[in-house]
């Protein structure tokens, strides 16, 4: 075999060895690569959208949480997300201005603790006050926006003496207070407005219906309780009390325990309706002569 011949055969031999260990890198050690490539390409080719389509779907989305959010701030009451516990402070001092002077109160944090998938801080209010002031406070917690509930009530009488005129009829109360809240905002809208939290007219369940004290005269008005009438004149009723002071009145003048309602001319008599103590009753004088003649 020629030289030439075999300088061909090893060539040929060294290009197949080559192309061998090419192919065998390429399958062995770069296809796994290729793989991992392409299937990284394909996910990057799924984000690569138009900027026009993704600002539409941006409003629709903004659209669709508007809506939730009307619907939720529409709701008498919200969850709030992560509560400080010092916001049920500022709530409970922006109740207390609409309470009567007579109210003082205390507001201690207790705990925080889970419920079910919420949290809640828990709170204890101890003072006394108004009953209107108690069922105030009572109502601002369990109507307010953001979900509050009282879980314990303890309430007692208390009678409280400033000046000589009338007794305070007034209520010791302790309450604990849960304040929910959750780790999401799921459950509250993004405006907070707070819900009405004012009360009309309430009866006073602790104000005695009949007492057994009765306020001083310091007025010095008319006593009817021993009056006599003496004279009716234009100008009203002219009368007297077991002291010998004398007084002239009209109707609706204000007498010791009630008001002079009626003077009546035709049968020279008047008309006074008291309050002693919760017992209500209507007392009529007739004119010092009207009584002798009838007496005669």
């Amino acid at each position: 075999m020629s030289r030439k011949i075999k300088n061909t055969l090893a060539l040929v031999a060294v290009l197949i060895i080559i192309l061998v260990l090419g192919y065998g890198f390429i399958f062995i050690f770069q296809k796994p690569k290729i793989t991992s490539k392409t299937k990284e390409l394909v996910a990057l080719k799924q984000f690569d959208y138009d900027p026009a389509i993704l600002n539409q779907q941006l409003e629709e989305k903004l659209k669709k949480v508007n809506i939730l959010d009307s619907l939720l701030a529409a709701r008498k009451f919200n969850i709030p997300k992560e509560l400080s516990q010092l916001k049920f402070y500022d709530f409970v001092n922006l109740v207390g201005t609409k309470l009567s002077s007579e109210a003082k109160f205390d507001v201690e944090y207790i705990e925080t603790k889970p419920y079910k998938e919420f949290y809640f801080h828990e709170y204890k209010i101890g003072g006394y006050g108004r009953f209107r002031d108690l069922y105030q406070l009572i109502y601002a917690i369990e109507q307010s926006k953001e979900l509050k509930k009282v879980s314990d009530l303890n309430l007692s009488s208390l009678v409280q003496v400033k000046d000589v005129r009338e007794p305070l009829f007034l209520v010791n109360f302790t309450l604990k207070v849960e304040v929910l809240f959750s780790a999401d905002d799921r459950f509250a809208s993004s405006e907070y407005v707070e819900n009405n939290l004012n009360i009309g007219y309430i009866q006073d369940l602790y104000y005695p219906l009949i007492r057994t004290d009765i306020p001083a005269n310091l007025d010095a008005l008319l006593d009817v309780q021993g009056a006599r009438l003496l004279a009716l004149v234009p100008e009203g009723a002219f009368l007297s009390d077991s002291r010998g002071n004398s007084y002239l009145l009209i109707e609706g003048d204000q007498v010791y325990l009630g008001y002079l309602t009626k003077i009546d001319y035709k049968n020279n008599t008047t008309k006074f309706i008291l309050n002693k103590g919760g017992i209500v009753e209507t007392v009529t004088l007739q004119l010092e002569n009207e009584i002798r003649n009838n007496q005669k």
